[in-house]
């Protein structure tokens, strides 16, 4: 059973950018605003695998993600769970997130090895929790 409720999968679906926390090596929490794409009960995100972000959810298999609406009254909500990096199936995740970017899907749709050589990955967020939830309807 899926713990994101329809008002608020209906809200992840629409928007296009949030911000992905994880924790670096000291436990610190490091911060980064990206776009993302809701996948059934996972965000995924694409970053390039040496990145803070990445190492980091390598390293922790954990990430929070918190995402506000930019109109009154700032809906917003946080969502949070296990997190992988995914380096294979990577080129359909991709395009989705650079449509939300660009407003068109890439043709053709990039492959693994082209995303591979360029670094790029993606980092999934398995939904386990959802809170923090303001003004979604």
């Amino acid at each position: 059973m899926s713990v994101i409720e329809a008002p608020v999968r209906a809200f992840l679906e629409r928007e296009s950018v949030g911000t992905v926390v994880t924790l670096r090596p000291d436990g610190r929490a490091r911060q980064t605003l990206v776009y993302y794409v809701l996948d059934a009960d996972r965000l995924l995100l694409s970053t390039v695998g040496d990145r803070g972000k990445a190492r980091d959810v390598e390293r922790e298999g954990w990430a929070s993600f918190c995402v506000m609406g930019h109109q009154k009254p700032w809906p917003s909500c946080t969502v949070e769970g296990p997190a992988t990096i995914l380096r294979e199936g990577i080129g359909e995740p991709t395009a989705r997130v650079m449509e939300k970017i660009l407003g068109k899907r890439p043709d053709p749709t990039p492959t693994d090895e082209q995303l591979g050589g360029a670094g790029r990955v993606i980092l999934a967020i398995e939904i386990a929790r959802v809170y923090g939830v303001s003004y979604i309807e």
